[in-house]
């Protein structure tokens, strides 16, 4: 879809850079040769970029810009979120920072993310600041809700100063929707769609990236780790505040308290321990409110969507999309 346009972009940076962006984005290993091996990744704010710009009825071509330097926006953030979470593998490799090192791979990912704004920059006609300013909004909102994660790992599980499902909500529509609202507002703005149409592609896509954060948080839970690429119960291990457990923990019952005690207590969360905790975490309903609230915030994606003329084709694809986030496994 992008592809073409991706290449070259990175083709613009120096060599070593460029080899570094190259594996991050799952073209290369890192002798610098095809890895076929390898994954792209699932290329959604690409497709959402482009399938908005089809939906007001414009080509998809003219959201190809939109489409790369989201994507390279997208990147940068993976880049940078596996050193600060310490994660060393991504999309079953080596995370770029344990393949390079830190610091190449900070710069790695700055790169990545000057190349998105040049990219928006360069768009032929008009629409280039406009564009550029929506970025920088987004990536704004990207920051400030990957600090909050980052915060929320300071916070006790219960009792004053709580994380809760809400403040969650916040922070994965920050952290995630806000990209994938870029992605189909630049496309809708690109496509030459009005304001109002463009907003509603927006909050559209906002909605999206709280049921995706969600379905990552349950995939990291109860997903198998040779679809999804990651260890079982990973985000458990790392005592993350993610969405299921919280939601969990906002009851009374027997396996809420004894799920709260588990995660309080000063023992690593690994083999058997992990494994009561997916399944108290379970028992207390998480699961099911974690499988709700994905609903519900595709339920408000659509809902965004209501009343805008789109074209026939591209609305049915945005109709398989949602159905793809709430089903995904991997």
């Amino acid at each position: 879809m992008a592809r073409p346009g991706l290449v070259e972009a990175v083709g613009q940076l120096d060599p070593w850079t460029g080899e570094m962006a190259a594996y991050a984005l799952g073209w290369r290993d890192t002798s610098g040769a095809a890895d076929p091996s390898a994954s792209e990744g699932k290329g959604l704010r690409q497709a959402l970029a482009v399938l908005s710009a089809e939906a007001v009825g414009a080509r998809g071509r003219v959201a190809i810009p939109a489409a790369v330097a989201v994507e390279l926006v997208h990147a940068f953030s993976l880049v940078h979120d596996d050193i600060m979470d310490g994660d060393p593998v991504r999309r079953r490799r080596a995370a770029v920072w344990c393949s390079y090192g830190v610091g190449p791979a900070v710069l790695a990912g700055d790169a990545l993310h000057a190349l998105a704004v040049r990219t928006l920059a360069e768009t032929p006609g008009e629409q280039a600041s406009a564009a550029v300013r929506r970025l920088s909004v987004a990536l704004t909102s990207l920051v400030r809700g990957q600090a909050d994660d980052l915060r929320f790992a300071c916070l006790p599980w219960q009792g004053p100063g709580a994380v809760g499902p809400a403040a969650y909500r916040v922070m994965a529509e920050q952290k995630t929707g806000s990209l994938l609202g870029c992605a189909a507002a630049l496309g809708a703005e690109l496509g030459g769609a009005p304001t109002a149409t463009v907003e509603a592609f927006d909050r559209a896509g906002r909605h999206l990236g709280v049921a995706f954060q969600v379905v990552d948080d349950l995939l990291g839970v109860w997903g198998d780790p040779k679809v999804t690429g990651k260890p079982v119960h990973g985000d458990l291990r790392h005592r993350k505040k993610t969405y299921p457990v919280l939601a969990a923990l906002t009851g009374d019952s027997p396996a809420a308290r004894e799920l709260a005690a588990l995660l309080d207590s000063t023992e690593p969360l690994e083999g058997e321990n992990a494994s009561r905790a997916a399944a108290l975490t379970e028992e207390a309903g998480g699961r099911a409110a974690a499988r709700k609230q994905t609903r519900k915030q595709l339920q408000a994606a659509r809902t965004c969507l209501t009343g805008i003329r789109l074209a026939p084709i591209p609305a049915t694809q945005w109709e398989t999309l949602i159905t793809y986030l709430l089903d995904r496994t991997s």
